[in-house]
């Protein structure tokens, strides 16, 4: 609590080393004000108490020490301070374009290609609470999985319906490049981003990824490119009457075209060989398109020294009222 506390006049909280001069004070003007009487034998006293009077009236002094540290400590003028922050983003938009072909099915990531990917790219999401994020799957052909939107719940739950089989199969790399490049078109962020992750070569899909990476850089959008598979043999599910039986294939990545379409554009290109390497690709790319945020901090304070005058006024009328009253004096 102290620390959303300033002080106007902090000079004033030094008074207070009165306080302990004043009791050392007391107490010894206390001791030589005793009255004293001669007698001759204390023996009809013993045994006597004393009452709750005498007990009680070191009160008054206790009531107007309390009093005299509350005035002290208003005049110090205490100030609660509450403050809130005005935060503005220039944005990033990022399409993630996705291969949904069959050869994702390819289990030398795990538990697949396909599933590793969507369950790395969902963690990457996660992490940009401040951007708008689309996604875009290809295989024969492309389509809009989800637009861009802040809504990343929207947009996860989406990912999570992303599976092989729902386009016809082939991998049109230039049609998927080229359909992310279209949904930021209208984008007036001040970063336009695709990333673009594939495991094969451009086998369908009527513009070449070249053209789709030309178009790219003339519309300002950068692109990372991600090659995903293994250098060697991956092994690769086939469902047959006796069950699924794998087959292994090589992992056939046109890595010169996804190269040079990162380079036109100003990205970078990288290889996923395991789930961790995707990860790290991910985290990559999350350290390189971070959003500039501005955070403008606003203050207020408020004055706090009136329930101290308060006290201190009720501490001084307390001391009065029983010094005229129940600790009164006969002169």
């Amino acid at each position: 609590m102290i620390e959303n506390v300033d002080w106007a006049n902090p000079e004033f909280l030094y008074l207070l080393l009165i306080i302990p001069i004043a009791v050392i004070y007391y107490w010894f003007k206390n001791i030589r004000s005793n009255p004293e009487i001669t007698i001759s034998t204390l023996e009809p006293f013993k045994g006597l108490k004393k009452g709750l009077k005498v007990n009680l009236i070191h009160s008054l002094f206790v009531f107007r020490l309390i009093a005299i540290v509350f005035l002290i400590i208003a005049l110090a003028r205490p100030q609660t301070k509450s403050s809130w922050q005005n935060v503005t983003t220039e944005g990033i938009d990022i399409v993630l374009a996705l291969d949904i072909s069959s050869s994702m099915l390819a289990e030398d990531l795990k538990p697949n290609r396909l599933e590793a990917a969507k369950k790395i790219a969902m963690d990457f999401i996660s992490g940009r609470k401040n951007d708008r994020i689309g996604l875009v799957v290809y295989s024969g052909e492309s389509f809009t999985q989800c637009p861009l939107t802040s809504d990343h719940a929207v947009l996860k739950n989406l990912f999570l319906e992303i599976k092989n089989g729902m386009i016809n199969d082939g991998t049109a790399i230039g049609m998927g490049l080229a359909n992310a490049v279209n949904r930021l078109k209208d984008s007036e962020a001040t970063s336009k981003i695709v990333i673009l992750l594939t495991d094969g070569m451009n086998t369908a899909g009527s513009i070449p990824p070249i053209t789709a990476g030309e178009i790219a850089q003339e519309m300002g959008v950068r692109v990372y490119t991600i090659g995903i598979g293994t250098n060697g043999e991956a092994p690769y599910p086939i469902k047959t009457p006796f069950g699924t039986q794998y087959q292994y294939q090589k992992a056939d990545i046109d890595e010169v075209t996804l190269k040079k379409i990162a380079n036109l554009t100003d990205g970078k290109y990288y290889r996923a060989t395991d789930n961790n390497k995707l990860k790290e690709i991910y985290q990559e790319i999350d350290l390189l398109e971070k959003s500039k945020v501005d955070v403008i901090e606003y203050r207020k304070k408020t004055e706090s020294y009136f329930p101290l005058v308060l006290m201190a006024a009720i501490c001084f009328l307390l001391e009065f009222i029983l010094r005229h009253t129940y600790f009164k004096r006969i002169p």
